[in-house]
């Protein structure tokens, strides 16, 4: 449940009870000093009426002895008694009664009560009309506080979200500006702390990854001077091998660091999809090449060379054959027939350093954290996903 109509029904819920409660104390209230005027008026006549009875043996026309039609809880209470009131508020003929002892009768003495119910069902029905409209009236200012505070959290959220996928720039503080200084308000500040913090420590570790990088790269380029010039032979092949991987996996540090700055621009130009796929089958064979809908799109070809090549690399090193490269419109795709992507990789995308359950094998992380970046320097949507055949699957989309 939304968090307005939470609030909503809870100032209603109040606001109801309160006004039941006030409507009923009202309600009882103005019975009693209803029926309390009433009984005192008429037990006033009645004492006049008993005063006559005694000195005059008179009674005067409203009074009655005996009366046939006065209420019995009234003859009952006179009987056990010496005066008593009865008001008699649901006969036909509403009235007030009042009867008291004489020489071994009742005597009684009554006047009409209409007016005075009347008067109370006229009160009882503007206390339920002004319940209903408290009702109304608190119910929708519940709606407009929840509504505005719905909106500010809303807000919040989704620049929290922006700033969870990567937009560390994003404050909360400016969507609910001008708001006031409340929950909601130091909730968007703590939070806008946090990405100011990590946004600091991730550019940081940017800067000491691309820094060593930098500073490998003066030595790997002598180390591999230095094996261009040693013997043939079974060592020295090793030797350029593994200087050529460390000068690869420098080289793709520089790249990442690079594509994470927000520097990167993209050359697009008219291009074929097809022609696209073809340059990056022919550069990663074995790949089998499928065409379904050849389309032409305004994009980096460089860019997207480098993108392919990495996922057909990724799906040769970590999947299982046979690797498909298929294009469909402005989507080129990439499958294999190995165990298929790690559950946290599909949940939040590819990260450095990441690598991939261990039937995929090992890895840096670093081919597809450059694939992704590629992809968003031209404006492109790369999505991972498991193709029908159980394995890897990753979906370019060019714009």
């Amino acid at each position: 449940m939304r968090v307005a109509v939470k609030n909503a029904l809870a100032i209603a819920g109040v606001a109801a009870l309160a006004g039941v409660a006030f409507a009923l104390w009202t309600h009882y209230r103005a019975v009693d000093l209803s029926e309390a005027l009433s009984r005192q008026e008429t037990g006033s006549r009645l004492r006049i009426a008993a005063e006559s009875y005694y000195a005059h043996r008179d009674l005067p026309e409203s009074a009655s002895l005996d009366d046939a039609s006065a209420p019995a809880p009234l003859v009952a209470a006179v009987r056990a008694g010496s005066f008593a009131t009865y008001v008699d508020a649901d006969a036909a003929d509403p009235a007030v009664w009042a009867g008291t002892e004489v020489g071994g009768h009742v005597l009684t003495v009554h006047d009409p009560y209409a007016e005075q119910a009347r008067l109370l069902a006229q009160l009882d029905q503007a206390l339920v009309l002004g319940v209903v409209a408290l009702l109304l009236v608190s119910g929708a200012l519940a709606v407009f506080i929840g509504q505005r505070l719905a909106r500010r959290i809303g807000a919040a959220s989704a620049t929290a979200l922006r700033i969870a996928d990567g937009e560390l720039a994003a404050r909360v503080g400016n969507t609910i500006a001008g708001a006031g200084r409340d929950e909601v308000t130091a909730l968007g500040g703590a939070v806008d702390a946090m990405a100011a913090e990590l946004r600091a420590r991730l550019e940081a570790e940017r800067r000491v990854t691309a820094d060593i990088a930098h500073e490998l790269r003066t030595p790997v380029t002598g180390l591999v001077t230095a094996a261009e010039l040693l013997p043939p032979g079974r060592p020295s092949e090793l030797v350029r091998d593994r200087v050529s991987r460390l000068r690869g996996l420098i080289e793709d540090v520089l790249e990442v660091a690079r594509l994470e700055t927000d520097g990167e621009q993209g050359a697009p130009e008219r291009i074929g999809a097809d022609l696209l796929a073809e340059r990056a089958a022919a550069a990663e064979k074995p790949v089998r090449l499928e065409v379904a809908e050849p389309a032409e799109v305004d994009t980096d070809p460089r860019r997207v060379q480098r993108i392919l090549v990495n996922l057909l690399r990724n799906a040769h090193r970590h999947g299982r054959p046979p690797v498909v490269l298929s294009v469909c419109g402005a989507t080129l795709t990439v499958a294999d027939h190995g165990p298929g992507f790690p559950a946290d990789l599909l949940a939040d995308g590819p990260r450095r350093f990441r690598t991939g359950r261990a039937e995929r094998g090992g890895g840096h992380g670093l081919g597809l954290t450059i694939a992704a970046g590629q992809a968003r320097v031209i404006g492109a949507e790369l999505r991972f996903g498991t193709a029908e055949s159980g394995g890897a699957r990753a979906d370019l989309v060019l714009g």
